[in-house]
C-alpha cells in the first residue's frame, strides 16, 4: 500500500490554502517555503512505493517552462469550463479556482456544462468571444474539442487542461492532473492484498468497471489496474464470471452512477444468484455508488471489496459503514494551487516553476497523440476506514460531523 502524508503536512497545506483565500499571500509564501523544506525531507519518509510497472507516455524534464504567449499584465478575463455540478468535486474545484484567481485581482467567468458536450463546446466559444486570455478546461470528452481549441489558439488564448487531458490536438498548453497511472495500480494492489493473492489464495469472483470510454485518462487507469490483476485472472485466482474484461465491455458512460447500477443489476441477475461476488474494481466513487445501490437492491448486507476514487462525502460515509472498501484520494487543493500559479505566471508573462509540493519532482511531458504537453501530476493516496481521520479529517477535507452517519 502507498505511504500516507503526515497529518502535520496536511494541516500545513490547509493553513497555506486558507491564507491564500484570505489574501495573506506574502505570509503564505513564507509558509510555503517552510513547507517545501519539510516536504523534501518528508518525501524520503512518506512517498508512495512504486506501482506495478506500466509502460506510459510520460517522460521527465527538469527544464523550467516559460509562458509561450506574451500577455500584458493586468486583469483580463479568465474562463473556467467545468463538466458538471452533479459531482461535488467539480463544483468545489471550479469555485476554488475562481475564488483564488479573483483574490489575485483577475476577472473570472466559471461555467458548468451539465455533462453535455455540445453545451461545453458552446461555453468555451462564449468564453473566447468574451476575450478570455486563459482557459482552464475540465473536458467532458477531451478528444472532441479540437475545433473550438483551434479558435482559442487563433485568439492567442492559453489553454490549461484540468484533470482530463485534451487529446488529438496541438492547441493545449499545459496539463494539471492526478497521476492516473497510479490510480488503477493502487486499486489493483488493494484488491491483491485484501484477497491474499500474493499468497496464492483463491479462486475469487471479481467484476471489472472502468470510466467513460471517451475519457483519455481511462486507458491509463485500465492498463495500470490490469497490470496488477490480469496475471491473477490468467492463472485462475481471479474469475470474471461475466467474461467481460476488455475495456470497451466494462466502460461506464459518463462515469454515471445510474449506468453502473444498470450494468451491476444485470451482472448480479445473470451470474451471482447463487455464487458469491468477492470484489468489484470500480474506477471512481460515482461508479461505486451505483454498484453499492445495485447490491443493496439485491439484498446484500455483507459487501464485496469495492474500490473507488475521489473520496466524495457519500463514499467516505460508505467506507465508514463497510459498504465500500477504499477510495483513492488526491488533494484537489494542490491541483487548484498549481492551476492558479500557472495562470498567474501566464498572465504576468512569468516563468512557470514546479513547486514540488505533492507533485512529481520534475516536469512531465504527456503525449496527447499530437504533441508533448507540459504536465503537472499529483500523487494519489489510498483511503480506508483505518485512515479517514488522518487523511481527510486532520487534513481539513471534512469534519467529523460531515461524515458522522
Amino acid at each position: 500500500m502507498t505511504s500516507l502524508p503526515s497529518a502535520a503536512t496536511s494541516r500545513a497545506r490547509t493553513v497555506i490554502y486558507n491564507m491564500e483565500k484570505n489574501g495573506m499571500r506574502n505570509i503564505a509564501a513564507l509558509a510555503l517555503a517552510v513547507l517545501l523544506m519539510f516536504a523534501l525531507v518528508g518525501c524520503q519518509q512518506t512517498s508512495a512505493p512504486p506501482a506495478t510497472t506500466v509502460t506510459t507516455d510520460i517522460t521527465a524534464s527538469n527544464t523550467p517552462i516559460t509562458s509561450s504567449t506574451p500577455i500584458t499584465p493586468g486583469a483580463p478575463d479568465i474562463g473556467i469550463a467545468m463538466p458538471t455540478k452533479s459531482l461535488p468535486r467539480w463544483e468545489r474545484d471550479g469555485a476554488d479556482i475562481k475564488y483564488q484567481l479573483e483574490a489575485k485581482g483577475y476577472t473570472v467567468e466559471l461555467m458548468y456544462a451539465d455533462n453535455d458536450l455540445a453545451t461545453q463546446n458552446s461555453q468555451i466559444e462564449e468564453l473566447i468571444a468574451k476575450g478570455c486570455k486563459v482557459l482552464v478546461i475540465a473536458s467532458i470528452d477531451g478528444a472532441a474539442l479540437d475545433s473550438v481549441l483551434a479558435e482559442a489558439k487563433a485568439a492567442d488564448v492559453t489553454v490549461i487542461a484540468y484533470v482530463h487531458l485534451l487529446t488529438n490536438t496541438v492547441n493545449v498548453d499545459y496539463y494539471v492532473a492526478f497521476d492516473f497511472f497510479r490510480y488503477g495500480g493502487l486499486q489493483g494492489e488493494y484488491i491483491e492484498e485484501a484477497l491474499g493473492l500474493k499468497d496464492g489464495k483463491g479462486p475469487f469472483n471479481i467484476e471489472l468497471f472502468t470510466g467513460a470510454p471517451d475519457d483519455a485518462n481511462v486507458m491509463a487507469y485500465y492498463k495500470s489496474a490490469m497490470a496488477v490483476l490480469k496475471p491473477y485472472i490468467d492463472n485462475g485466482q481471479l474469475v470474471v464470471k461475466s467474461g467481460q474484461i476488455d475495456m470497451i465491455d466494462i466502460a461506464t458512460i459518463g462515469w454515471k452512477s445510474e449506468e453502473a447500477k444498470t450494468r451491476m443489476d444485470d451482472l448480479l441477475a445473470k451470474y451471482y444468484v447463487r455464487d458469491k461476488l468477492d470484489a468489484v474494481l470500480s474506477p471512481n466513487d460515482s461508479v461505486a455508488l451505483g454498484i453499492i445501490a445495485s447490491l443493496e437492491d439485491a439484498g446484500y448486507t455483507e459487501f464485496p471489496i469495492i474500490t473507488g476514487m475521489d473520496c466524495n462525502k457519500p463514499n467516505v460515509i460508505a467506507i465508514k459503514n463497510g459498504k465500500q472498501s477504499m477510495s483513492v484520494f488526491a488533494d484537489t487543493r494542490i491541483l487548484v494551487a498549481e492551476v492558479v500559479r500557472i495562470v498567474d505566471a501566464v498572465m504576468t508573462n512569468g516563468e512557470i516553476q514546479h513547486t514540488g509540493i505533492g507533485l512529481q519532482s520534475a516536469f512531465s511531458m504527456f503525449d496527447n497523440r499530437r504533441k508533448q504537453v507540459p504536465s503537472f501530476l499529483c500523487e494519489p493516496y489510498v483511503v480506508t476506514a483505518d485512515n479517514i481521520q488522518e487523511i481527510l479529517i486532520d487534513g481539513g477535507i471534512y469534519t467529523e460531523a460531515d461524515i458522522d452517519m
